[in-house]
């Protein structure tokens, strides 16, 4: 049991930078081609599963979405023999349906990042070039599990939808929200591109679980955007710890 892989990797996001429920045995300090990750693995059990934990902006969350070594990251989760990928977002919401304090499961998403480390073929000889094919930036299967696991928890998905990603750590305008709207999203990240692109360069299972934490700029909600996400992320963030668990069981 102590050497077989882990059942998943959990890349948690803003409000889920440590995860008090997972039993830690220990933690794994990884070097990989691309630099450091953005901390140690964190190893332990969640009932019963083998699961791998590594807080994307960092212990104490000091990372900026545009800083994070993502090829690092997912380096070292493959390193660590992990084949399956769950990054936990906290996201703005464009969409009437997806309420802050609600969780989805997105199905599709639009990069709007520049400047990022955004593929391992970067000229090494050894590397090459991959043309990974991104029709379903979401794994299927993956996304099947954890729509099992949430309705074995009890915990409805608000929907599933396109997600934004831009390029932070400012949030958008309401012009820029009204354009994101009008190419389709559902709701907006900052950190979920290049992670699932890298990720399936590597041949890993990569999906979502996005968190409402406030309505994106122009769309409604209270004035005072943080005191918003103040409001929302501790609800979302349950609701993703519970459908968590119920995966750990599957």
């Amino acid at each position: 049991m102590q050497n077989s892989a882990p059942r998943f990797a959990v890349i948690g996001g803003t409000g889920l930078n440590t995860w008090a429920d997972l039993n830690i045995e220990r933690y794994q300090t990884v070097t990989t081609p691309f630099g450091e990750p953005s901390a140690p693995l964190a190893h332990g059990t969640l009932h019963g599963a083998r699961v791998v934990f590594l807080p994307r902006h960092g212990q104490g969350h000091k990372l900026p979405p545009h800083l994070i070594n993502y090829r690092a990251n997912l380096d070292a989760l493959k390193q660590a023999g992990v084949s399956a990928v769950i990054g936990v977002a906290a996201v703005g919401a464009i969409a009437d349906w997806f309420v802050p304090g609600e969780i989805a499961l997105p199905d599709d998403l639009i990069d709007y990042t520049w400047g990022r480390a955004h593929s391992y073929a970067d000229g090494r000889p050894e590397a090459g070039v991959q043309h990974v094919e991104m029709t379903q930036p979401y794994h299927p299967e993956l996304r099947a599990r954890l729509i099992q696991a949430a309705a074995q928890a009890g915990v409805p998905f608000a929907g599933n939808g396109v997600m934004a990603v831009t390029q932070g750590p400012r949030l958008e305008t309401a012009a820029e929200i009204r354009r994101l709207k009008r190419d389709g999203a559902d709701m907006v990240g900052m950190t979920g591109m290049p992670e699932a692109s890298l990720a399936a360069e590597l041949g890993l299972q990569y999906a979502s679980l996005a968190v409402s934490v406030n309505w994106g700029a122009g769309v409604k909600g209270l004035g005072d955007i943080h005191a918003e996400i103040e409001q929302s992320i501790n609800k979302g963030m349950a609701k993703v710890r519970a459908v968590l668990a119920a995966l750990a069981k599957l």
